[in-house]
């Protein structure tokens, strides 16, 4: 047992997801969204923290950290436990941060995610992200479509990760795991390796560079169906933003791309409970129309929270919908759903009207038992 893992074993005890450790400062934890100190620990020291991150750190990461300043990698703390490690230097010295990966990949069920995510398994090519701010489940999520297509279907995958975070077993599928740095150059060295290897879907861990997401454009285009990320909190940014990587004499040919290939976007984000023990996600889902690639090609990004109004059937949300929802149910606050709105004043107006909604369906009922019993009729707005 790694020095270490008494770190660990604590933060997982108490319900942590995340391990910061910084020399100059105690061992801190992220617990519902909250950093918090871990109690009777002692100050990390410069010898101290090089000794105890040296030990897990695999000797090839570890010289490119003392080389570069920062490395990524994942750490198992024997069956009980992985995580993803990022080591990284500052100003007062070294630190790292730890991220818990769940041991148990959790279905779609589990993560009570809306039932339109599973239609991305019955999809045979096409370009699917999804986006997030760092900590919003974006890897759980993919984590649980790549397993619903693996238990649904029979196809080759290829995850390409930095590092390796969900190791899937071969169920009805056959998947290869790939990790940047370990297994191929770059991201964009194992997509085009992937492209030529008979695959069917592709896993993009981060789509962080132009050769990348034009790389991932291209298969999707090919007949392969990719999955990938992004750090943005909605459709539309999700879109200006991968037009924005390239210059602007190629702006309209991406556009044109991305319009052939898209076929979904899934923004999400976690936010606290109303019970303040745990979070719960909030999602804003873009899925293919016949208006889709019209609006792409012409740069009209700012159409597509109508769009996605206007399509609620289908099974696409706006994000300010969803958290209304939350609301509704009695997951979150609505201090807390303010918080996260994109859309403010359009969200108090969600709000307004359910209030005002509310206060009818009460006024009708006190009406209808003094009128002993007679259901009054519903008073216009």
């Amino acid at each position: 047992m790694a020095e270490i893992d008494q770190y660990f074993v604590e933060m997982i005890s108490r319900g942590g997801s995340d391990m910061h450790l910084k020399q100059g400062q105690k061992p801190k934890i992220r617990c519902h969204g909250e950093i918090l100190e871990l109690e009777g620990k002692a100050v990390l020291s410069n010898e101290y923290i090089e000794k105890i991150l040296s030990e897990i750190c695999p000797p090839d990461s570890w010289s490119r950290f003392k080389k570069a300043g920062d490395v990524d990698f994942a750490y198992a703390m024997g069956n009980q436990a992985r995580f993803r490690a990022n080591y990284y230097r500052h100003f007062d010295g070294a630190g790292a941060v730890f991220r818990v990966i769940p041991t148990k990949i959790l279905s779609l069920d589990e993560l009570k995610t809306p039932e339109v995510l599973k239609s991305f398994a019955k999809l045979k090519s096409g370009l699917v992200l999804v986006t997030g701010p760092t900590g919003s489940g974006k890897s759980t999520t993919l984590a649980a479509i790549i397993n619903h297509i693996n238990e649904t279907t029979s196809r080759k995958i290829v995850t390409i990760e930095e590092p390796l975070e969900f190791v899937h077993p071969n169920k009805s599928s056959l998947i290869i795991h790939r990790e940047v740095g370990t297994h191929t150059e770059s991201f964009s060295n194992g997509l085009s390796a992937a492209m030529k290897s008979d695959a069917n879907v592709i896993l993009v861990g981060e789509m962080r560079d132009r050769e990348t997401i034009e790389l991932a454009c291209s298969a999707a285009e090919m007949g392969i169906l990719v999955f990938g990320t992004l750090h943005t909190n909605s459709a539309a940014k999700t879109i200006d933003r991968i037009v924005d990587v390239f210059p602007q004499k190629k702006k309209n040919q991406i556009r044109s791309v991305l319009a052939n290939s898209l076929q979904g976007v899934v923004s999400q984000q976690l936010l606290r409970t109303t019970d303040e023990k745990g979070r719960v996600a909030a999602f804003e889902i873009l899925l293919y129309a016949s208006s889709l690639p019209g609006i792409i090609r012409a740069g009209e990004s700012v159409k597509l929270n109508g769009l996605i109004q206007t399509a609620k059937k289908e099974g696409m949300i706006t994000m300010d919908d969803y958290l209304v929802n939350l609301v509704k149910d009695g997951s979150i606050t609505e201090e807390t759903a303010m918080l996260k709105a994109l859309e403010k004043k359009r969200f108090e107006e969600l709000i307004n009207d359910r209030e005002r909604r509310k206060k009818m369906e009460a006024e009708r009922r006190e009406a209808q038992e003094m009128g002993g019993g007679m259901l009054l009729p519903r008073k216009k707005t």
